[in-house]
């Protein structure tokens, strides 16, 4: 079961110290987790009295879970992001390096009028 103890603080009141939660109860809580991310009434008193914890534990221990999942998603999503900008900005490089390639060589006298044109266009917005 959790432990909650009574702590006194410097003035002598009482102070709510940390839960400390057991590994199987952070196990099953996990395992639930991943099934579902919101608990509802029913779903949480069950669990909270399977583990020998109280409902508002449970309750909270959700909360910060959804909370570190959350941050834990973004900072994924910023990477991958990231990750596709820098491959697309490298194959629009090496796209920009063969299209002048290309513009550098003599012309193919049995161009089709489409290259040309493309390769004309890309002369004018140069200048």
């Amino acid at each position: 079961p959790a432990q909650t103890g009574m702590v006194l603080d410097k003035d002598g009141k009482k102070k709510h110290s940390r839960p400390t939660f057991s590994g199987q109860q952070i196990f099953a809580l996990e395992k639930t987790f991943e099934q579902t991310k919101y608990l509802a009434g029913p779903e949480r008193a069950r669990l909270a009295y399977s583990l020998g914890m109280t409902e508002s534990q449970v309750k909270v221990w959700f909360q910060n879970r959804r909370t570190k999942w959350r941050k834990r998603h973004a900072a994924e999503m910023a990477s991958a992001k990231k990750k596709h900008d820098s491959e697309t900005e490298k194959l629009k490089e090496s796209s920009d390096n063969e299209d002048d390639d290309e513009y550098n060589k003599p012309l193919d006298p049995n161009s089709d009028d489409e290259k040309i044109t493309r390769l004309l266009k890309k002369h004018k917005s140069t200048n």
